[in-house]
């Protein structure tokens, strides 16, 4: 068993060949797949395709970058979706800032308020979170921390390697590792990968984006999981199936028996 705990399925790049995608996917052993709340206009079709699919379950939330058209209103008419496990991935991405102190401490401002309401949201319902940090560890922790998350917990989308950050395993965070894990490039991620309690680890994709080598430049989909997992085997010293039973026995205690 593996599970893809952070795919967008709801993205407009898989519409065409959903069914295919999740076949192949299949066929490798991934047989969950969780789909993250960033977009609220593609909300509507996550819950489909997790109303379709009975291994699809969804998130409700909204990204930094589409922070503008949050309204719990509106999560809030799918939150009693027993297909609906998570809130977020909400967070902090301070990559694109605009130009101007002011304008930056507007933005960072903002992306704060939206980031404790939906922390505020999780706690509400009970239902752990998606946490999205770029370019923002210092704050994102902060914020978590002083709003109590860990009595929610989550996951740490796409874990960034930060340091710091690793202490918020003792408070009921996990760290999702995707894609990045084989990159060239990714000297950071794999130097820190061993710190990382066992237990607290998570595979994921961030399909369509982020893709693994040695597909980088195609479109990501779960059945790269298997890539994720091959490399996070190697590098810890395990086999392929310990690193995929483990993960997947995570995800199971992060989002609830629902997978099982």
């Amino acid at each position: 068993m593996l599970i893809d705990t952070h795919i967008h399925l709801d993205d407009e790049r898989y519409k065409d060949d959903i069914e295919e995608v999740l076949d192949r996917a299949r066929q490798a052993g991934v047989n969950r797949f969780i789909i993250p709340g960033a977009d609220p206009k593609n909300l509507k079709r996550a819950q489909e395709l997790s109303a379709a699919y009975e291994d699809v379950f969804f998130a409700i939330g909204v990204h930094p970058y589409d922070m503008k058209d949050y309204d719990e209103s509106y999560l809030l008419q799918f939150s009693d979706d027993p297909n609906c496990i998570a809130v977020g991935e909400c967070g902090l991405d301070y990559f694109r800032l605009p130009e101007g102190e002011a304008a930056i401490d507007k933005e960072k401002a903002e992306q704060k308020t939206v980031f404790k309401a939906q922390i505020a949201l999780a706690k509400k319902l009970d239902k752990p979170l998606i946490v999205h940090i770029r370019d923002a560890s210092s704050d994102a922790k902060e914020i978590l921390m002083e709003e109590g998350a860990e009595t929610v917990g989550g996951v740490l989308h796409c874990y960034n390697a930060d340091h710091q950050l690793l202490s918020l395993a003792d408070q009921g965070f996990y760290f999702g590792i995707g894609g990045v894990l084989t990159f060239k490039n990714a000297r950071k991620l794999v130097e820190v990968l061993p710190k990382i309690p066992l237990e607290k680890l998570l595979i994921e994709t961030d399909g369509p984006y982020l893709t693994p080598h040695p597909h980088r430049g195609e479109r990501n989909e779960p059945l790269y999981t298997t890539l994720v997992a091959q490399k996070m085997a190697q590098l810890l010293d395990k086999s392929e199936s310990e690193i995929k039973n483990l993960t997947s026995e995570n995800a199971l205690k992060l989002f609830g028996t629902k997978l099982a």
